[in-house]
């Protein structure tokens, strides 16, 4: 159960990383096809992010119904950045060929 736990906050740590990373790159881009590249791969590390947390806070903590309520809201959350990031990243990409 701790390995599992420390896996995923290893992940949700390194989603974090990577979203700060993809949004400075996107704020800095001159080109709006490679800023919304950016911003589509910003998306996709913080649903799945918001996912990882989700899990998280519905399977490894108490029983409560504000964490289950809170989990459920980040999971919707989540599974919509995800959701956006995917379709947009799939529409700069081909803007870029």
């Amino acid at each position: 159960m701790l390995a599992i736990q420390i896996t995923l906050f290893s992940l949700i740590c390194l989603l974090l990383a990577l979203s700060v990373y993809f949004s400075f790159q996107a704020r800095r881009e001159k080109e709006p096809a490679k800023r919304g590249l950016y911003s589509a791969r910003m998306n996709i590390c913080m649903g799945l992010m918001l996912v990882l947390i989700a899990i998280t806070q519905i399977f490894f903590f108490s029983e409560s119904s504000f964490r289950r309520i809170f989990g459920t809201v980040l999971v919707l959350l989540g599974l919509f950045n995800l959701f956006a990031g995917i379709r947009n990243h799939g529409h700069f990409d081909r803007m870029l060929r």
